[in-house]
């Protein structure tokens, strides 16, 4: 049993958890004896790790190597249906030692809702978890967590930019607002968050991006939310940022709605 009581079956080499987390259900900090693939067939999942953050729709998961501490929270009402793999038996083709983020197409969906039966027999439950674990494949996502500044002026800032990440006032400007010159601030984002404030502002936006296309907001509609003059620079920053475009990050839009 695991610290946040997912069983695991001792003679399989792949248990499939299933859990129906309404909006804002939470798996405080945790970590498993097993590698976790996390994904949702329903919903968006976001998980959480000292190296990152990822907002993952049913198109994407995360592998999460056994012993790494992570929180999951449920960004609207999510079911997820997460196999955890056993290390011993894990290929090493598939043991990745970092979060990494892998796709998820018709094939690999059909092993999770497979896998997921009570009913087989172990050898073809054993047949299923090799192509399950042969058919993982990583794709190029970037986490696109942002660190909040210590420092009172610079987190006024922040805790601005994340109200309305559309304001686009230059550091001058933020300066004259929160009491200090662009140069100290510019100062303060870059010791305090790893960014300079125009990375840290735009990894801000896309944070703020994902659940408005996730929820299908069109492009040209998120980009000016978000602070972007056009879809085009909006799109063209999210591929930059994140690794993938909007569509393929959110292929499946609701009401034939188009990135």
């Amino acid at each position: 049993m695991s610290q946040t009581g997912h069983p695991y079956a001792a003679l399989t080499a792949v248990f499939v958890g299933d859990f129906t987390m309404p909006r804002g259900v939470k798996f405080a900090t945790h970590q498993h004896p097993v590698h976790q693939l996390a994904w949702s067939a329903k919903g968006l999942l976001r998980i959480r790790t000292d190296s990152g953050s990822w907002l993952l729709p049913p198109s994407l998961a995360l592998w999460i190597p056994a012993g790494l501490p992570h929180a999951t929270e449920a960004e609207g009402d999510t079911v997820m249906r997460s196999p955890y793999v056993d290390p011993a038996r894990c290929p090493e083709s598939a043991a990745w030692t970092e979060p990494t983020v892998l796709a998820v197409g018709p094939l690999l969906r059909a092993l999770i809702d497979h896998l997921l039966r009570t009913d087989l027999a172990l050898d073809a439950r054993s047949r299923a978890e090799r192509v399950l674990l042969d058919v993982l494949h990583p794709v190029p996502v970037t986490s696109i967590s942002v660190t909040e500044p210590k420092d009172p002026r610079a987190r006024e800032v922040a805790e601005a930019l994340a109200a309305d990440p559309s304001d686009g006032r230059p550091l001058e400007a933020w300066g004259r607002a929160v009491g200090a010159s662009a140069r100290t601030l510019a100062r303060l984002f870059s010791a305090e968050t790893g960014l300079a404030f125009g990375q840290w502002r735009e990894r801000l936006r896309m944070q703020a991006a994902m659940p408005m296309l996730a929820g299908g907001m069109t492009i040209e509609a998120v980009a000016s939310r978000v602070g972007y003059a056009s879809a085009s620079s909006f799109v063209a920053a999210f591929h930059r940022i994140v690794g993938l475009t909007p569509r393929q990050y959110f292929p499946v839009r609701p009401h034939g709605q188009r990135s």
